[in-house]
């Protein structure tokens, strides 16, 4: 192993999340022995992560976080939060596990495994996909690693995966299943400005939900040519009218609940419907998929069958499709990610915080909030 010995500590930091038996949401830091790489791993000293939906699914789960509090201070601050009897249920699994937190980051190869690979990566700012990211230091796989460019900063790189390949991955999809644009919901978010910018580089037609002016704003400032306001009292009416004019018959819907899914099916029918063609009771013959992706909206979804027999709703996971791609996709994805970093895939942050700071209540009600231009980055060494 090659090592900058004199630059590790003996140990480091970690953030768990825990749900106690006794019905407690408890999320603190835990110190950890330094590990030491294996033959095809590197150390990298954590630098930058940020706070995505996804993270805070698993850092706080079912948990009533308006009655969160924190107590403790540096490394011994703890934010702790109640569980309803019915989300202990929802959390079974997890009861008494003290689950690791980030999944994704930046930072610096301090340490590294005898294999080429692994040694030639030694000093040099990669991003990485672990699940372990709100810490210090991690050992990953040397290639689960991202190398980033000259001149990119671990703060340029920390959100190089979760993003960029969802909304890549999504474009991807909708290609590999036969359609030609698709429609994206809560489409002013990070992600929504991401795969906007794809989708105008790629002349892909992008059909975009929001549900404020102001997001509409944003997005006309980004060039996008089809926004629908779903707070307009025509909405459905506008959305059949973007639908038809792209041909979108694929929805990547980040709400998951409610009727949104539904409403997004029933343009696609009603859009089908304006071209001439056979009559049938069964609606028209090309398939409409909607995938739900998030749970912005945790109630259930909604389905008013009004659109005929070809249709689908079902659920996408970014890891699930990487998995099913293969190696010469996800190569092709990671290497448009580290050469547009600071264009097409640029995050920008609204506030930087510690681990410690990130278990205050203050900030956890700003971040837990997901309001859209808002992205919290975590500096674990500040």
């Amino acid at each position: 192993m090659n090592t900058d010995t004199h630059t590790l500590p003996a140990s480091y930091l970690q953030m768990h999340s825990t749900v106690t038996q006794d019905g407690q949401l408890r999320v603190g830091l835990g110190q950890m022995p330094i590990p030491t790489p294996k033959d095809n791993e590197v150390l990298i000293r954590i630098e930058a992560a940020p706070i995505n939906p996804s993270d805070q699914a698993v850092m706080f789960g079912w948990a009533s976080m308006q009655e969160a509090k924190t107590t403790g201070e540096g490394a011994n601050t703890v934010l702790t939060a109640p569980v309803s009897p019915e989300g202990m249920k929802a959390m079974k699994a997890r009861i008494g596990q003290a689950l690791p937190l980030g999944n994704e980051g930046a930072g610096t190869v301090v340490a590294a495994g005898s294999s080429e690979y692994a040694q030639s990566l030694m000093g040099k700012t990669v991003a990485a996909l672990s699940g372990q990211m709100y810490a210090q230091y991690v050992v990953v796989d040397a290639h689960a690693c991202l190398p980033l460019q000259d001149g990119h900063t671990a703060k340029d790189g920390a959100s190089s995966f979760v993003n960029p390949l969802t909304a890549l991955s999504m474009v991807e999809t909708m290609r590999m299943e036969g359609h030609t644009a698709l429609v994206h919901t809560a489409a002013a978010s990070n992600l929504g400005q991401m795969l906007n910018r794809i989708c105008i580089q790629d002349g892909v037609d992008l059909v975009n939900i929001v549900r404020k002016q102001e997001q509409v704003d944003i997005l006309k400032d980004l060039g996008a040519k089809y926004i629908v306001n779903s707070s307009d009292d025509n909405f459905i009416e506008n959305l059949t009218d973007a639908i038809h004019a792209t041909g979108a018959t694929i929805a990547f819907d980040a709400t998951g609940g409610g009727t949104l899914a539904s409403s997004i099916l029933t343009a696609m029918e009603a859009a089908a419907a304006r071209t001439p063609g056979a009559y049938s009771v069964y609606g028209s013959i090309k398939h409409k998929q909607v995938y739900l992706y998030g749970g912005l909206d945790t109630s259930p979804t909604i389905l008013s069958r009004s659109y005929g027999m070809a249709w689908g709703v079902g659920g996408w996971l970014l890891p699930n499709f990487l998995a099913k791609a293969g190696e010469e996709v996800n190569t092709r994805l990671r290497t448009r990610v580290a050469k547009e970093l600071k264009t097409t895939f640029a995050s920008r942050y609204t506030q930087e915080l510690t681990l410690t700071e990130a278990l205050q209540t203050s900030h956890v009600s700003d971040y837990i909030s997901k309001a859209t231009g808002e992205k919290f980055l975590l500096t674990p060494h500040k």
